[in-house]
């Protein structure tokens, strides 16, 4: 699988515009790290440097716009490894949860023991709106 919206997601807005359910979205997101791309189900390749996931708090979306990072930035302090992180999956919960979609870094980043990682931008569009 390509980066992208997991299939829970994707099914549960069409969902919704079937009316079949209550509109979907976590309250809180969280983020994790991964040393490659973290697959269909968001568990491939997590970093070993850090397994925690961070909050990440998104400004609503207007006019179509794209929902991007606002608030603190998320950041995660490596725990003794020396790795690359490549992606970043996103979460319903800060364990367990639900998979909500993957991205790929613009730039891999070399991560070494007690290095800290700071995601200073993330933003989430879709596909072309009707005008």
């Amino acid at each position: 699988m390509a980066e992208g919206l997991s299939t829970t997601l994707v099914s549960n807005w069409l969902n919704t515009l079937r009316a079949a359910g209550a509109a979907y979205g976590p309250i809180t997101t969280y983020a994790q790290l991964h040393t490659a791309n973290p697959g269909a189900a968001g568990t491939t390749a997590v970093s070993v440097g850090s397994t925690t996931r961070s909050v990440f708090t998104f400004a609503a979306s207007s006019s179509g716009s794209a929902l991007a990072l606002t608030g603190t930035n998320p950041s995660w302090t490596n725990g003794g490894t020396s790795e690359t992180i490549t992606h970043l999956s996103i979460w319903s919960a800060s364990t367990s949860g639900t998979f909500l979609f993957s991205v790929a870094l613009s730039a891999s980043k070399a991560w070494s023991s007690a290095d800290t990682f700071t995601t200073t931008a993330l933003g989430l569009s879709l596909g072309a709106q009707a005008s």
